[in-house]
């Protein structure tokens, strides 16, 4: 990852468009397309140039003005920030400082921005997990309105919407979009696959379990491979049968609301959320207005499954892990499988990828793989047609508040970095996709073995079924907080699963009375249930679920040749 970067930035360097004036004309586009895109565009090189041309001429307006965009700090980003957004200066004029922090800071950032209304950044790349806020607030632009008006003349005539593949998690229930996609990845299980094919090592098991290894379909699958792997030594390496994270960071709560409650079983049937219960445990009513988190008010975030959800994971972090995990963030976390000592992880952000590609220890010396990605196993509560996976897509924002010259050249930079002439190459450095094109691109046919199921994840029908939050959350920032600070007691054993869950629905509730008493979200806002006995609740269909006397159903395995068969 790292040497991708510095080799592009060198090029950058080399075109001299990272210090002196901006040249703003063709030339700079040409040399852009030399040095750095070459035959990696889903476009021919006339129709790049064509397409740069469009840029010179819409920006000529924002010549010489200087913007402000911000970001979470992950290889798509770096990429951006260090090769796009000087060539971008170079080719319009327009000079943008691309910030890098984490993903915690950004909504921090945003949150601050919607409650001052000054004008921190011109515009963000945040999750589509805020889409609910978004249009509950009416603080952001809806795109839709704003690429037909005030912003047509500088919306691209080749940005092709129909290209992307996220827009239905960016388009809120009123059916405008909100959000414009920049990087989209999944999270998917990981595994060695060298070792589950070692005959040795599937013999013991099978002597040992009864049952074939392989890709785990169920949690008790996974659990058996995690028994059996962990204190094992290959290859002179002291092996863990997986891979997680406990600290008490704002990260640790995106472990849980990024669908390892729905993967668990917590929410209801619906795709790409549950309904009328969604993935955090809040229920909506018919006019998606939220009714409450907790049990007894129809909620699940405190219910029999969300309780199976964060014991499993604390059971599993502590018996199965390195003994540094618990004290990791996502971000460092997410390399270690890279270190070659784990063999699986239920949970891998596609996004780490990237680095993984660059690690001798799980690298086959002719590039190819020593793992492969899966779909993650599921819970005992979960049923046929529930939510299976989270899917991250970090989109373009613009807010409001933001004065609308600025807004419109921040626009040209958002669709300078997702259009059709970089997206094939940018897609390459960070394997975030966000383009039918970039992934159906030859240059990925020819790279797809050395990505371990990536590129056939992505070609796959089944890719929608992994999804980012929903729109039942009314207000990200502030509910997102919450899930850290509660799981992080269950994690230290400061609380039981049930205390921190009870604890968190009833935060979360406290949040939503708030903004129902505010009434700021209008008619879209919540409108809170009556608590009644938990059991009422637990008697109907669909969430909250009661209890399952037996946790641990039979466990289920498949061939991940199989596997990989079904997707074609």
């Amino acid at each position: 990852m790292n040497q991708t970067i510095k080799s592009t930035t060198a090029v950058a360097l080399a075109l001299g468009i990272l210090c002196g004036p901006a040249w703003a004309d063709m030339e700079a586009a040409k040399e852009f397309l030399d040095a750095e895109i070459k035959d990696m565009s889903a476009l021919t090189r006339a129709d790049q140039e064509a397409e740069m041309q469009w840029f010179i001429d819409a920006a000529e307006p924002f010549k010489g003005m200087a913007i402000k965009v911000v970001s979470e700090t992950i290889t798509t980003h770096e990429y951006e920030s260090q090769v796009l957004a000087p060539a971008f200066e170079a080719i319009t004029g327009i000079k943008v400082t691309h910030d890098l922090i984490g993903e915690g800071d950004v909504v921090e950032k945003l949150q601050t921005q919607m409650q001052s209304g000054e004008n921190i950044y011109d515009a963000y790349v945040n999750d589509s997990d805020l889409i609910g806020t978004h249009w509950r607030y009416q603080q952001v632009r809806n795109l839709t309105d704003f690429m037909a008006n005030e912003g047509a003349d500088v919306t691209n005539p080749g940005l092709d919407l129909d290209d992307f593949i996220g827009l239905q998690f960016t388009t809120a229930p009123d059916g405008k979009l909100y959000q414009l996609p920049d990087q989209q990845f999944a999270n998917l299980y990981w595994f060695r696959n060298d070792w589950f094919t070692d005959p040795e090592i599937m013999a013991e098991f099978k002597e040992k379990y009864g049952y074939d290894l392989g890709v785990p379909v169920n949690w008790s699958a996974y659990e058996d491979i995690a028994e059996f792997f962990t204190g094992r030594e290959i290859d002179g390496v002291e092996v863990y049968g997986s891979m997680d994270y406990g600290k008490k960071d704002p990260s640790l709560g995106w472990r849980y609301t990024d669908a390892w409650m729905s993967m668990a079983g917590m929410g209801d049937k619906g795709e790409p959320n549950g309904l009328p219960v969604d993935e955090w445990g809040i229920r909506v009513n018919e006019n998606s207005q939220p009714v409450g988190a907790c049990m007894a008010r129809g909620g699940a975030a405190n219910s029999p499954a969300a309780v199976y959800a964060v014991e499993k994971a604390v059971e599993w972090l502590n018996k199965y892990s390195p003994p540094s995990a618990m004290g990791m963030t996502f971000s460092e976390a997410g390399p270690v499988p890279g270190q070659g000592n784990i063999a699986q992880q239920m949970f891998m952000y596609t996004t780490f990828v990237a680095p993984l590609v660059d690690s001798p220890a799980v690298m086959n010396e002719d590039g190819t793989p020593k793992w492969r990605l899966a779909p993650s196993p599921h819970g005992v509560y979960w049923e046929e047609g529930m939510k299976v996976g989270y899917q991250d897509v970090g989109s373009w924002t613009l807010m409001k508040s933001t004065p609308e010259d600025r807004a419109k050249a921040a626009w040209l930079y958002a669709q300078f970095v997702t259009s059709k002439t970089v997206d094939v190459k940018k897609s390459h450095v960070g394997l975030t996709f966000i383009r039918e094109s970039s992934i159906q691109h030859e240059s990925f046919t020819e790279r797809a073995p050395k990505l371990g199921g990536l590129v056939e994840f992505y070609r796959s029908p089944d890719r929608v079924r992994w999804s980012p939050t929903g729109t039942n959350v009314p207000d990200y920032p502030k509910l997102a907080q919450l899930w850290w600070q509660n799981i992080g007691d269950a994690m230290s054993g400061a609380k039981t699963a049930q205390e921190a869950l009870d604890s968190l629905c009833s935060d979360m509730e406290r949040v939503m009375e708030r903004l129902e008493r505010a009434g700021i979200q209008g008619d879209l806002g919540p409108v809170m249930n009556e608590e009644k006995d938990a059991a009422e609740w637990l008697a109907m269909e669909g969430a909250p679920k009661p209890a399952i006397e037996m946790e641990r159903e039979e466990p289920q395995t498949v061939a991940y040749d199989d596997l990989v068969a079904s997707w074609q």
